[in-house]
């Protein structure tokens, strides 16, 4: 298993299992909850019950709550354990196109300019009035030029973040007040710079074995934020390491699962008050000298120190890593 997908469901098979499991080159593997039908089980998948979960993440399972997304972490414990050198975050909601799959690794590709800060990514991929969620709202009417900030450079790439189509990746105030479907336009891949940032999440990305670590989701934060969270804290310890987020085209169309557009408002407010706090905070406690892992930890005890994670958070990570060490 060298490329791995990860999902995690509380539904019966869906489109979406049924065509990423026909994916060659890929293994795809379905975390399993409380929730999830007894007998869960589809061709070509490793479906992890809730009964092999202590098995495969046995410090991470005793901290892990049930019914939470993050439950996904085992499933990336068992790509990790079984060799995997490339993961693949999605959803069953997300349907892959014929043509999904992601670009090499390292190359010459289009870079937007370092130093830009916050950015609307999507911009370049849609003249319609839509921001990833995560992007801070005093941003969202901004036009960005981001054409005029492009340059062709050699990059490597850490992690790249593919689009979604029909019903994109975006937070409740943009389905609260349009929720217009949105089909980005294809071009070839984008690279951020240094300093520059977007939010990314866990619905068409995939991850490099290097930053591996950098896959832990925030357990106690709400269910809106944990992977906006997760992408912030990750950008800038990349950075130290020479690697980059890039974006690519919409490779999957997203027939999303019925949401409650005021509920999942509620649940985004703690992102609402702190995205554009995270990068600066991070930044303050991290070093190149220090191992990828010190930085995470430290990253999230500063996180903690300000108020946008509680204490439980440090004790799930360390979990987290103590159960990757014991794979390494």
């Amino acid at each position: 298993m060298t490329r791995a997908i990860v999902i995690t469901s509380i539904y019966n098979p869906t489109e979406s299992i049924e065509k990423f499991s026909k994916i060659k080159g890929y293994k795809l593997i379905v975390v399993g909850d409380k929730k999830t039908p007894i007998n869960w089980n589809y061709n070509n998948v490793s479906y992890i019950s809730i009964e092999n979960q202590d098995r495969i993440g046995s410090h991470l399972n005793k901290v892990l709550p049930f019914n939470h997304y993050c439950r996904k972490m085992i499933g990336y414990l068992f790509a990790i354990k079984n060799g995997a050198e490339y993961i693949v975050d999605t959803d069953d909601d997300n349907i892959p196109k014929n043509e999904w799959c992601f670009p090499d690794f390292e190359g010459v590709f289009s870079q937007i300019a370092n130093d830009l800060g916050f950015i609307n990514i999507y911009q370049l991929y849609t003249d319609q009035n839509i921001w990833p969620r995560g992007l801070p709202l005093n941003l969202i009417t901004k036009n960005f030029d981001l054409e005029n900030k492009l340059d062709l450079n050699f990059c490597k790439i850490g992690i790249w973040q593919g689009l979604a189509d029909e019903d994109p990746d975006v937070d409740a105030v943009y389905r609260l007040t349009s929720n217009a479907p949105c089909y980005f336009k294809n071009r070839p891949p984008i690279v951020l710079g240094e300093n520059t940032i977007t939010p990314f999440n866990t619905q068409n990305t995939i991850v490099r074995k290097e930053l591996f670590p950098l896959m832990y989701l925030p357990t106690h934060v709400s269910f809106r934020f944990t992977d906006i969270l997760r992408g912030l804290v990750a950008q800038p310890i990349m950075w130290l390491y020479g690697f980059k987020l890039g974006y690519i085209d919409a490779t999957v169309i997203q027939k999303r699962n019925c949401h409650d557009f005021m509920s999942d408002f509620v649940s985004e407010i703690p992102m609402y008050e702190s995205c554009d706090k995270v990068i600066e905070i991070v930044q303050s406690v991290i070093s190149k000298e220090n191992l990828l892992t010190h930085n995470l930890i430290n990253a999230y005890i500063a996180l903690e120190s300000h108020g946008i994670v509680i204490d439980k958070e440090i004790i799930t990570l360390k979990a987290w890593l103590m159960d990757l060490e014991s794979i390494n």
